[in-house]
């Protein structure tokens, strides 16, 4: 798996790059299940030894930098299956960062 051997930061320039080559804008689905059920326990589906939230915000981050992004939506959050509204409140700062807010 190329996150395995070249590091989650290079797949992403490299999806970027290819991304940018050939298209304008891009639509961002992202699913809060593709994250460890660690970081996002408001799921439906768990997904063991998925993304980390820091793995999850450098990808908005970068998303925001590349210019690319023209519409999102942050889907699969069950309130009902979070623990202290933490899943809901780390798709809010991915949104955040999609949108350019950035820490420092």
């Amino acid at each position: 798996m190329d996150i395995d051997r070249i590091g989650f930061n290079e797949v992403v320039k490299k999806v970027l790059a290819f991304f940018k080559e050939r298209v304008d804008f891009v639509h961002v689905s992202f699913d809060m299940d593709s994250l460890d059920p660690m970081y996002a326990p408001g799921t439906g589906y768990h997904l063991p030894a998925g993304m980390t939230n820091r793995e999850a915000l450098l990808l908005m981050e970068e998303m925001h930098d590349s210019n690319l992004v023209g519409s999102a939506e942050i889907v699969e959050v069950n309130p009902v299956l979070d623990v202290r509204n933490q899943t809901a409140a780390l798709a809010v700062e991915l949104a955040a960062r999609l949108l350019g807010e950035k820490i420092f």
